[in-house]
């Protein structure tokens, strides 16, 4: 079995709210049906980010934010990892999987509008601005490594399923590290307007945006869409060792499964949450018993937090009292593609540091149920043993993923 080394890079704004990810839950004026999203704070001033002073605009010109951001992420986690291969053989030993869950609508209305001027007005790189694949070519092509390039867009589940991935090609003996994640910027007018008319959006807190995302809540009416990314280097622990690596967790199980049921809501039973974890954990070649805590995919819809909380309930059945559910959603909104990996890499520092993060927002539980639960606070993680914790992700199409992590014993 092998083991990997997540290593993170987060677009950070502390100011912005408590434990998020660099995100601003801001009201969006130009909008008059949700009126919110979790914004990357942009700009010179502090804690905001300006992505001209960090490409120039011919290469602005070939990629879209998405990629941008994976970029910028990437090479943060670069250096947390200390791996930047200037070796042929090492360059081949490293690959990356990285994907984007929706391409960016602005830019395709943007290019539709060029078109009716001409066709010498379309931007010739919109194409590849606007590939899902085109994050992880990008990252690729900038540090020269030849291992997998791979990419995968599955809605929300996305950057859940590029690490899953990126795990089977270590394990596999494809590569020794992977540079793995989800990228997302497809907040506009459109994105907006069309989640809004699929109900899924939060739309009762418009004038206090803090409060909108709100994860098991009885209150909660929907989620809140965000922006941004979250990058991981998963390293074999052989080769990580040969060089001294920093290693934050021990990655242990991937599991996957289908609903087969609906475009956009999940079994009403939680069957195919209940297989993704079970298969994450049979993967991993543990007992449920050893897990006490789960990184919940739970968006802040009524629908889905509920049947997720039944699911794992079912799961865990008689130690569900000894494991804690949380939803890093209300500090930072959902970032759709980028949202696996970014609670991901909550879930690797919460092992790391035996902290839970809290669920913002988490007022009144509206389901009955013996799981434990961090609402507003953090919570103190100490196990019996080690701190061994499950990942969900679901996506629309009846797509799900579960990652299986744990803190690293020598």
């Amino acid at each position: 079995m092998s083991k990997e080394n997540p290593i993170f890079a987060l677009l950070r704004n502390e100011k912005a709210h408590p434990c998020n990810s660099g995100n601003e839950t801001t009201p969006l004026n130009i909008f008059n049906y949700s009126g919110i999203g979790a914004l990357i704070p942009k700009g010179n001033g502090p804690n905001e980010f300006n992505i001209q002073s960090q490409f120039s605009s011919s290469e602005l010109r070939t990629m879209c934010s998405a990629t941008a951001y994976a970029l910028i992420a990437t090479e943060m986690a670069l250096e947390d990892a200390k791996w930047k291969p200037t070796d042929e053989i090492d360059k081949q030993d490293t690959g990356v999987a990285v994907g984007v869950g929706m391409i960016d609508l602005v830019d395709v209305c943007t290019t539709y509008e060029a078109l009716k001027k001409g066709y010498n007005k379309v931007n010739p790189y919109f194409i590849p601005r606007i590939l899902p694949n085109m994050a992880a070519g990008q990252i690729s092509i900038k540090y020269g490594f030849r291992g997998p390039n791979h990419s995968v867009s599955t809605a929300c589940a996305t950057g859940a399923h590029a690490i899953g991935d990126a795990f089977r090609f270590i394990r596999g003996g494809q590569t020794s590290v992977m540079v793995c994640g989800g990228a997302e910027a497809c907040i506009s007018p459109l994105a907006i307007a069309a989640f809004c008319r699929l109900r899924a959006l939060s739309t009762s807190r418009n004038d206090c945006p803090e409060e909108a995302s709100r994860p098991f809540d009885r209150e909660r009416d929907g989620f809140v869409m965000g922006e941004g990314t979250a990058i991981l280097v998963l390293e074999e622990l052989t080769h990580a060792l040969s060089r001294n690596a920093k290693i934050y967790a021990e990655m242990l199980g991937y599991g996957l499964s289908g609903d087969a049921v609906h475009l956009t809501a999940p079994s009403e039973d939680g069957t195919g949450a209940i297989l993704a974890m079970d298969r994450a954990v049979k993967d991993a070649g543990i007992d449920a018993s050893e897990i006490t805590f789960i990184s919940a995919h739970a968006t802040s819809t009524p629908l889905g937090d509920a049947i997720e909380l039944k699911a794992i309930e079912s799961f865990m059945g008689q130690h569900s009292e000894n494991v804690t559910v949380s939803s890093t959603k209300g500090a930072h909104g959902h970032l759709l593609g980028a949202a696996g990996n970014l609670e991901a890499a909550f879930t690797v520092l919460a092992i790391k540091h035996g902290v839970i993060p809290p669920t913002l927002n988490l007022q009144n539980l509206d389901t009955e149920t013996c799981l434990n639960f961090a609402p507003n606070a953090k919570k103190d993680w100490k196990p019996v043993s080690r701190r061994v914790a499950l990942k969900n992700a679901f996506g629309f199409g009846g797509t799900n993923a579960c990652l299986c992590v744990a803190d690293y014993k020598e």
